[in-house]
């Protein structure tokens, strides 16, 4: 395959670029195998760049950072494309483990009040009324 380190490059950073990115590097090197190796070169390489950015990217990543994070995949989806739609390219990086982080120290907070009132409530032996 000819220009492999463009290809590499090229790869490399559009993976940076959610869903669309790998995709638009994926279809340079189809371009790149068409017009080097024909028809049968450029079908391989769908084959292989559909393999890598559809399964890889859209479903095999949602889960191992859900996973990571404790997050449900699909939160990790939308709250991904909303970093991104609101913040670009630093929203689209730190919106899941942000999300982590306040949905963990919420809990943490709430566990922490609860306990707190725990201890604050009387037993319920010296609730009881003393007769008379």
């Amino acid at each position: 395959m000819p220009l492999a380190g463009t290809i590499g490059a090229v790869t490399f950073i559009g993976g940076y670029v959610p869903y669309l990115g790998a995709y638009g590097a994926g279809a340079f090197a189809v371009m790149l195998a068409l017009g080097e190796g024909g028809i049968d070169a450029a079908g391989g390489m769908i084959v292989v760049e559909l393999l890598a950015n559809g399964i890889l990217q859209q479903l095999v990543q949602p889960f191992a950072m859900g996973a990571a994070l404790g997050i449900h995949p699909l939160g990790v989806l939308v709250v991904t494309i909303a970093g991104g739609a609101l913040f670009g390219m630093v929203g689209l990086v730190l919106a899941a483990p942000l999300t982590s982080a306040v949905t963990r120290i919420s809990a943490d907070i709430r566990q922490a009040e609860a306990e707190a009132e725990a201890a604050e409530e009387p037993p319920a032996s010296a609730a009881r009324a003393t007769p008379d």
